[in-house]
């Protein structure tokens, strides 16, 4: 079943201040993810088991530049 965003509540992180950034909205078992300067451009989409998984990394620092 295709997630619905269209009522979708979209933020942006607490960390990326006032500058463009890109957003995430929960649908479901689904995650959007769009750019914040172009919300109408459409928006990518991955089950909340891999976002989870994803932000976890992040938290871990293994995106980090060496």
């Amino acid at each position: 079943m295709k997630a619905d965003f269209a009522s979708a509540s979209w933020f942006k992180s607490s960390k990326s201040g006032n500058i463009d950034c890109v957003e995430v909205a929960f649908a479901g078992t689904q995650v959007g993810v769009r750019d914040s300067k172009d919300i109408t451009s459409g928006h990518l989409t991955f089950p909340a088991s891999a976002w989870g998984v994803f932000t976890s990394g992040i938290a871990r620092g293994d995106f980090d530049e060496a």
